[in-house]
């Protein structure tokens, strides 16, 4: 019998959702940033984003982040300097796997 590899289901009463975000790169965009990192940075130190991920070859940003509801997601997004300039997908992630949600490997002394 084949056995399963380990796969971390979410917590049940917080969802976790994935954004696809595109964006047009421009002078105005770029001005607000910075202020836009604040913003990112606070939401990972808050365990709100697992992940936060830019492409500037297809200017497409993916972000993993946990939320109740999508609509929190929406006014999560909502409040960064930079919405107004996105586009953007949100969906409900049923499994979160990867080497982060791993233990690591036990090496005996």
């Amino acid at each position: 019998m084949n056995k399963l590899p380990y796969i971390y289901f979410r917590n049940l009463r917080m969802k976790a959702y994935q954004v696809t975000i595109n964006f047009d790169w421009n002078d105005e965009f770029a001005a607000l940033i910075p202020a836009h990192r604040t913003y990112i940075n606070m939401l990972i130190n808050k365990n709100i984003i697992d992940q936060y991920v830019v492409s500037m070859e297809s200017q497409r940003v993916w972000v993993t982040l946990n939320a109740e509801t999508k609509s929190e997601v929406e006014k999560i997004l909502k409040k960064s300097p930079l919405h107004k300039y996105w586009t953007y997908e949100i969906d409900e992630l049923f499994v979160v796997d990867g080497q982060l949600y791993r233990l690591p490997a036990v090496t005996p002394n």
